[in-house]
C-alpha cells in the first residue's frame, strides 16, 4: 500500500487483507451473521447472511474507503480527498476522512436521495452537487481532484479499497468455518474481488458467486471478452451495483478467482427485498439483496452452507415503498386493475360487492369521468388491490369478467 512511486500498481494479497483487517479493528464493525430458515429450507442445507447493511455508514464501503486514505502519505491527506458517489461510497469516504482528520468533498447527482445527501453531509463531508447521472458527477470529481490536488477516492478500482473489502471475507471464514459457498453482489467488483483474494487464499475450495442485475450486467460480457467491457445505459433499482464497466484491478481478480458471474431480475430483486424485511428482519437495499435474489432464483445450485452477503442498507424510503409494491405485485400480493363501467349511482358500491365476494381488500379506489376514450356514460375505475397470491389474483380477474365489468389491466 505504498503510494510513492508511479509504477503500476500492485496486485492485492491476503498480507493486503490481513493487514488491512488489523487497520480497520476498532474502526469497521465485525458485522452479524445471521441464519434464514427460509432460504435454508429452500436451498437445503444452512444458508447464512453476513450483514453488512448493518455496517457502520449502512455499508461495506466504510471498510475500503478507510485503508486508503489511512494508506495516504503526510502531503496527500493534507491535500484533502474527493469522491464521487449516489450514496454508499460517499457516506464511507465521509465518516472515513473525518475519522482520519482528513477534509472530504464529495460529488453527488442532483438526483440523489436526500436521507443519502443529509447523512454524508452529518458525517462531515462536503458535498457539492453536480451532474444528473453518476458519470458526469465522476467527471466533475475528477476535475476537482486536477484542479486543487485532492486525491481522488474511487469507489472500487484500487487496491487499497480491494483489500478493505477483503476484511469481508476473512470475517466469514472466522464465523463460518464451513461454508462452502458466498454468495455476492457485484458492481465494479471490489467488494467481490476482495472477498475473492481473501477466501480463495485459505480455503480455495470454497466456491464464489457474483450476482448482477440483469440490466446492469456488465461482467459477463467483459469475463467472455476477456477484458472489461463497457455496457451503455445500464438500468436497475440495484443503484449500488450499477456500474456500467468492471474496474481494470477487480476484474483481473474476478476472472482468476470468482467461479461464476449470475444475473437476477428485477422481480427477484424485490421479492429478495421483501423476504429480508419480512422474515429476516433486516432491511437491505436492492443491491445488497442480489445474493438473495439469487439463491430465490436457483436454489438448488448452491452448495451449502452458504453465506449471502447483504452489502448495504442505505434504501431512499420513497423508492423502498415502490419496491415493496413491485416485490408484492411479483408474488400476486398486491393487484392494480382498471374496470370500465357504467356512470350511476350505486354501480362503484355493486362493484366493491363483487370484490368482498372474492375476499379482495381494497387499498385504493380511483375514478376517470373525462377521457376521451370514455362513452358519455361511461367511467373507469382504478383499483389497488390486497390479495393473496397468483391464484387468487386470476379468481378476481374472473370474478370481475364474469359480473359483466371490463377488466382493461
Amino acid at each position: 500500500m505504498n503510494h510513492r512511486t508511479a509504477a503500476p500498481l500492485p496486485p492485492v494479497t491476503l498480507d493486503d487483507v490481513r493487514g488491512a483487517q488489523k487497520m480497520l479493528s476498532g474502526v469497521a464493525r465485525v458485522t452479524a451473521v445471521e441464519g434464514s430458515r427460509r432460504l435454508s429450507q429452500l436451498v437445503g442445507s444452512p444458508v447464512h447472511f453476513k450483514c453488512e447493511n448493518l455496517q457502520r455508514t449502512g455499508s461495506f464501503k466504510l471498510r475500503g474507503a478507510y485503508v486508503r486514505i489511512a494508506g495516504l502519505l503526510p502531503e496527500q491527506r493534507a491535500a484533502g480527498v474527493v469522491a464521487a458517489s449516489a450514496g454508499n461510497h460517499a457516506q464511507g469516504v465521509a465518516l472515513a476522512s473525518a475519522l482520519l482528520g482528513v477534509h472530504a468533498t464529495v460529488f453527488m447527482p442532483k438526483g440523489a436521495p436526500l436521507p443519502k445527501i443529509s447523512a454524508t453531509r452529518d458525517y462531515g463531508a462536503e458535498v457539492r452537487l453536480h451532474g444528473q447521472v453518476v458519470d458526469e458527477t465522476l467527471a466533475a470529481a475528477q476535475e476537482y481532484a486536477a484542479a486543487t490536488g485532492a486525491v481522488f477516492i474511487h469507489p472500487f478500482d484500487h487496491p487499497d479499497i480491494i483489500a478493505g473489502q477483503g476484511t469481508v471475507g476473512l470475517e466469514i471464514l472466522e464465523q463460518c468455518p464451513e461454508v462452502g459457498t458466498i454468495v455476492v453482489g457485484v458492481g465494479g467488483g471490489g467488494l467481490a474481488a476482495g472477498i475473492a483474494v481473501a477466501v480463495k487464499s485459505l480455503r480455495p475450495d470454497v466456491r464464489i458467486v457474483g450476482v448482477q442485475a440483469e440490466g446492469a450486467a456488465a461482467y459477463p460480457p467483459s469475463l467472455a471478452a476477456g477484458h472489461p467491457v463497457a455496457i451503455e445505459h445500464p438500468v436497475t433499482m440495484a443503484d449500488g451495483i450499477k456500474v456500467g464497466r468492471p474496474g481494470d484491478v477487480p476484474f483481473g481478480i474476478v476472472a482468476d478467482l470468482v467461479d461464476e458471474v449470475r444475473t437476477v431480475t428485477e422481480d427477484q430483486l424485490s421479492t429478495a427485498l421483501l423476504l429480508c424485511l419480512e422474515r429476516a428482519k433486516l432491511v437491505v437495499e436492492p443491491a445488497g439483496a442480489s445474493p438473495v435474489a439469487a439463491l430465490l432464483g436457483d436454489p438448488g445450485v448452491f452448495e451449502g452452507p452458504v453465506v449471502a452477503v447483504l452489502s448495504g442498507g442505505n434504501v431512499d424510503p420513497l423508492l423502498l415503498q415502490r419496491i415493496l409494491r413491485h416485490g408484492l405485485a411479483a408474488q400476486g400480493r398486491y393487484l392494480a386493475v382498471r374496470v370500465r363501467l357504467t356512470d350511476r349511482p350505486g354501480a362503484l358500491a355493486a362493484l366493491l360487492g363483487v370484490l368482498s365476494v372474492v375476499d379482495a381488500n381494497v387499498l385504493d379506489v380511483s375514478h376517470v369521468r373525462t377521457d376521451p376514450r370514455l362513452g358519455l356514460t361511461e367511467a373507469e375505475v382504478e383499483l389497488h388491490l390486497e390479495t393473496k397470491g397468483p391464484e387468487h389474483c386470476a379468481e378476481v380477474g374472473r370474478a370481475l369478467r364474469d359480473a359483466g365489468y371490463t377488466v382493461i389491466g
